[in-house]
């Protein structure tokens, strides 16, 4: 028996009990065993042995932790009131295409940018490009702010909406933000729902809809250039899947992170908490997003350019939204 603490009578420590419990939990209700064609059986195998092998609440936490990242998926944590597990390798192998000093220096944002609920905003090439920075789905924006960006983008030929390294937060955020794109209601994916235990155990799929009537401001007729990377992820991730079907949006970069499942949560015996993708999204063609979300144009910011101070991928997006007369 692992040693607890002195109020956790109430709870289970066993090591075997918690880690049966965590198995299954992720056997009957995970949403992308088959699809990632993970062998949640072996997994079992791996990892039993090494858990009859814990001597402390922290090793099983490690152990636990271990068995979950086989699952490769940003969705997927386990908390203790000690830490927070989290799976890794999703977008550490792939170009960060992303400079916080580039994108602040006098060239893009600049010292002076102005700020409007979570969007950080400034015209950039010589006043040609309205630029907002979104850093976070979990910052609220309003219809009134976004009017005023508009009355300051008035002569822009386009707009750029920046939401690199953006790694989520509200869909509802994303479903409103998208829908400033459309001119008609479009259905831009598919979601399912966990039916019962087996691993294909789920509803019909059904569509979704980025709908112009719930949008802060219509930007349907403006050029737009979305720049998105690998950190892309989850809400953000479902709002690159949106945009890539409006007529006017071309999205440059590298694919989003995914996170393309709705996650839950569950309690196991010791009373930690464990997160994982319980419902699936799928794009307008029956594609899972999970894997994440390819742009229509891929650049890589390459060390010679950011040597020079230039962020490639904005530089495409200007090149690309100068092509249209206002």
């Amino acid at each position: 028996m692992v040693g607890c603490h002195r109020n956790d009578y109430v709870r289970d420590f066993t090591p075997l009990t918690n880690f049966e419990a965590l198995w299954n939990i992720i056997d009957t209700k995970y949403c992308y065993l088959d699809e990632k064609k993970i062998d949640w059986d072996g997994v079992k195998k791996v990892y039993e042995p090494k858990v009859a092998e814990v001597k402390s609440v922290v090793e099983l936490f490690d152990v636990l932790a271990q068995m979950l990242d086989t699952l490769q998926d940003g969705h997927v944590n386990l908390y203790a009131p000690f830490d927070v597990s989290k799976c890794s390798g999703w977008y550490e192998d792939w170009p960060e295409n992303f400079s916080s000093s580039i994108l602040y220096s006098n060239k893009y944002l600049g010292a002076d940018y102005r700020m409007s609920g979570g969007f950080e905003y400034a015209l950039i090439d010589d006043g040609n490009i309205g630029y907002i920075r979104y850093s976070s789905f979990s910052n609220a924006f309003s219809a009134y702010g976004l009017l005023y960006i508009d009355a300051i983008f008035e002569q822009c030929k386009g707009i750029i909406i920046d939401v690199r390294n953006n790694g989520g937060g509200s869909l509802e955020y994303s479903a409103q933000l998208a829908a400033s794109f459309f001119a008609e209601r479009t259905i831009t994916g598919y979601i399912s729902h966990k039916t019962g235990p087996g691993h294909n155990d789920f509803s019909e799929p059904e569509p979704f809809y980025t709908d112009p009537e719930n949008a802060p401001i219509d930007w349907s007729k403006r050029h737009v250039a979305v720049l998105c990377n690998r950190r892309s992820y989850s809400a953000t991730n479902d709002f690159v899947n949106r945009v890539k079907m409006a007529p006017r949006v071309t999205v440059f970069g590298g694919r989003t992170g995914g996170g393309g499942g709705m996650p839950l949560s569950s309690e196991l015996p010791c009373g930690w908490m464990v997160r994982f993708s319980a419902v699936p999204m799928y794009d307008a063609e029956m594609n899972t997003t999970e894997f994440g979300v390819d742009p229509d144009v891929f650049v890589t910011m390459d060390s010679a350019s950011m040597a020079q101070g230039r962020d490639e991928i904005i530089e495409q997006a200007i090149a690309h939204l100068n092509k249209f007369l206002k």
